[in-house]
């Protein structure tokens, strides 16, 4: 429908509608970039972070971990909770309210305290400091930015270590908890809640929270929909209905990152195109491959 000031965009959220006017090349870039979709499971998981970073300081603290497939929004829902407690800069220090870092691929204590420290910014000594130095200016660190959540991403690398190194981390995230007073939350696969189910006491602590693939249903019609919503197209997109709930939600193999990706190759396929809506003729436009396929693809050209 066109009105008499341009394409009806009332199908969209107000900032789409405002790009949608826009050019194609700027519609593109936008259509490309992160989005935030709320969601049920995702706002629950928010409001319970949200209660952690207004605990009062204990000696147990309570600690959360996330947990679900790969690429099912875990990191950006991280970032998200992170954004909404920025960095505070003082004449003399910046207060990190929210320290975000990574579990290293070849996790060891003293390669934890590096990344810890190089998340906060402070400088690094030349050489190879001892772990137990390591220790105590991380500590200090922590506390002069006044870091009341540390967030530990990708923790299922922990079982990569050996399993001397596995106990000896699983006895510093104890440590951490106790001598900052602080909640920690762990982020990661499956993989990290055997982890932590492997120390009775962390199991205790950690409170799990999981995000699950999705399945066709009224939750996923409603995130197909605020999808549909987010993108800058001058036409509806006819998504939100089971049966392509169904289908969606098959290719992309249940994940909402999959998922994102998939409907955003779509979008800029109904940019380009001119169809200007997500429907049966975009998605067969698209060169998205899902994950099993990728790895056939991937597969056939090694042979």
């Amino acid at each position: 429908m066109v009105t008499d000031g341009g394409p009806d965009l009332s199908h969209l959220h107000p900032a789409a509608r405002q790009v949608a006017q826009l050019p194609a090349a700027e519609r593109l870039r936008y259509a490309r970039a992160d989005r935030w979709i709320g969601y049920t499971r995702a706002t629950d998981a928010l409001n319970r972070l949200e209660a952690l970073f207004t605990w009062p300081s204990r000696q147990r603290m309570s600690n959360l971990l996330l947990t679900g497939p790969t690429n099912n929004g875990k990191s950006m829902l991280i970032e998200k909770f992170r954004r909404a407690h920025p960095p505070v800069s003082h004449p003399d220090r910046e207060e990190i309210p929210v320290l975000v870092v990574q579990m290293p691929s070849d996790p060891s204590v003293g390669r934890f305290y590096t990344v810890l420290l190089a998340a906060t910014g402070a400088p690094m000594r030349a050489g190879h400091p001892r772990v137990a130095d390591l220790e105590q200016v991380a500590l200090r660190v922590l506390r002069a930015a006044a870091v009341r959540i540390l967030v530990i991403d990708e923790l299922h690398n922990l079982l990569s270590g050996r399993g001397d190194r596995r106990r000896e981390f699983l006895n510093l995230l104890r440590y951490l908890g106790n001598e900052l007073r602080i909640p920690l939350v762990g982020a990661g696969t499956r993989e990290a809640y055997l982890a932590i189910r492997s120390d009775d006491q962390l199991e205790n602590r950690f409170a799990p929270v999981i995000l699950p693939r999705w399945e066709a249903g009224p939750e996923a019609c409603s995130l197909l929909a605020s999808f549909a919503a987010s993108f800058p197209l001058r036409r509806p997109s006819p998504i939100a209905t089971n049966e392509m709930a169904t289908y969606l939600l098959s290719r992309s193999e249940g994940t909402i990152g999959e998922l994102a990706a998939l409907l955003t190759t779509a979008a800029v396929a109904a940019i380009e195109s001119g169809e200007e809506a997500i429907n049966q003729r975009t998605l067969l436009m698209t060169a998205y491959a899902g994950p099993t396929e990728r790895r056939r693809m991937f597969e056939r050209e090694l042979v």
